[in-house]
């Protein structure tokens, strides 16, 4: 069996692993367990969006080419508070009926898309004008700039909506807030959430590695069904002098 002064130095160094690791592996546990039992639909915030949305249909609307005119690579027919709009090439925002080019939403047409795509019954607080966003944010990854809508309701919801494209981006909602935060925590990426192969993440889960080692290490050496599997003979010279 291993001397007592090595299995010390084992135990030691579980003792000390297990405290430096034990926030963490609590922190794996609880996000681990909250992804488990919620619904990413709902994390998505698919309960505040219309199921069913009615699209205007429109005639009489100029080529693409003819309202650019330029050549077009790239086209999406757009609706904007009633109006058509080609989005060409993916740069720029077209009257489908005059031709003339829009620089950018208004605020007015962003309540517009964002009352398009949520649910009835939702007060809006608060619209604002967005630039740039930090790598925390929660519109970290959309396109800027954009219009941020807030609503009054206890889930602290806010739509995103584009200002160049006049696209409907996402939503976000007390719950997501929750999972991004706990993302963030299970995946140790506390700049951009989403890389698995950071350092610390690796650093964390060799160290976890070996305080499972060692724990299977210190239930080897301290067993005592393991010394009478090793040494038998021991077992049998105390009974003969008994």
């Amino acid at each position: 069996m291993v001397r007592r002064q090595t299995a010390l130095k084992i135990r030691q160094a579980h003792r000390y692993l297990g405290i430096f690791l034990g926030l963490q592996f609590i922190m794996w546990t609880v996000s681990g367990l909250y992804f488990s039992w919620t619904d990413i639909d709902e994390i998505h915030g698919d309960q505040y969006r219309k199921t069913e949305m009615n699209h205007a249909s429109f005639e009489g609307l100029l080529s693409p080419s003819e309202s650019s005119g330029m050549k077009v690579h790239s086209v999406e027919l757009k609706e904007i508070a009633g109006d058509p709009y080609y989005w060409i090439n993916h740069s720029m925002l077209h009257n489908a009926r005059t031709g003339e080019m829009k620089m950018g939403l208004t605020e007015a047409e962003a309540l517009s898309i964002a009352d398009q795509n949520m649910i009835d019954g939702l007060e809006v607080e608060n619209v604002e004008r967005i630039t740039e966003t930090g790598d925390h944010h929660e519109y970290r990854s959309g396109p800027l700039p954009a219009y941020v809508i807030s609503y009054n309701t206890p889930e602290n919801i806010r739509a995103y909506v584009s200002i160049a494209d006049g696209t409907f981006r996402t939503l976000r909602h007390r719950d997501w807030r929750w999972f991004d935060f706990l993302w963030m925590t299970h995946t140790m990426d506390y700049d951009g959430r989403d890389d698995f192969n950071n350092f610390v993440l690796r650093a964390f889960s060799l160290l976890g590695l070996i305080t499972v080692l060692s724990g299977f290490v210190l239930w080897y050496i301290s067993s005592p069904t393991i010394r009478k599997i090793i040494n038998p003979k021991k077992k049998k010279k105390k009974k003969s002098r008994v």
